[in-house]
């Protein structure tokens, strides 16, 4: 995203990655959305990508509650933000050690330069405020279809 050219959360979610999940653990849907990243060009190093992931996973979990989780990174070798959408399709979810305590089903995945914090703000408020809605959230477990996903955040 440059400066005066901001995408919307659809567009983003549109560019970017979007996996139908069956993972056990917190670091297989991780590495399952990173690998997809790489399939699709959007990062290079994946062990540099999923250790940056990590390291901010240890100051505090990006499992915000709901069932939802926004792992993310930001490095200088990245000259844009992508986002990656994770749909786990197991009832049980994923544990996250999020701040409700509750599992996982809704992982949001998002890379970008490490120097624009701000851009990176309004990426993060707008998934915010689109994810507490939870009609969106139950819609979003029962999609079959990238362009399900992407529509349920047209707007945003």
């Amino acid at each position: 995203m440059k400066k005066g050219d901001e995408m919307t959360l659809s567009e983003l979610i549109e560019e970017g990655v979007i996996c139908f999940l069956e993972a056990d653990s917190r670091d297989a849907a991780l590495k399952k959305l990173i690998d997809a990243l790489a399939d699709s060009g959007e990062i290079v190093d994946k062990e540099n990508f999923f250790e940056a992931i990590i390291k901010r996973e240890k100051i505090v979990s990006t499992g915000i509650g709901m069932g939802v989780a926004i792992p993310h990174a930001k490095l200088p070798i990245f000259n844009r933000f992508f986002l990656a959408v994770g749909l786990q399709k197991a009832k049980e979810g994923i544990n996250w050690d999020a701040l409700d305590g509750a599992p996982v089903r809704l992982i949001f995945m998002i890379g970008g330069p490490a120097n624009q914090q701000t851009d990176y703000l309004k990426i993060l408020s707008r998934l915010t405020a689109a994810i507490k809605d939870e009609d969106r959230r139950k819609k979003l477990l029962n999609t079959q279809s990238k362009e399900d996903v992407v529509a349920l955040f047209e707007g945003c």
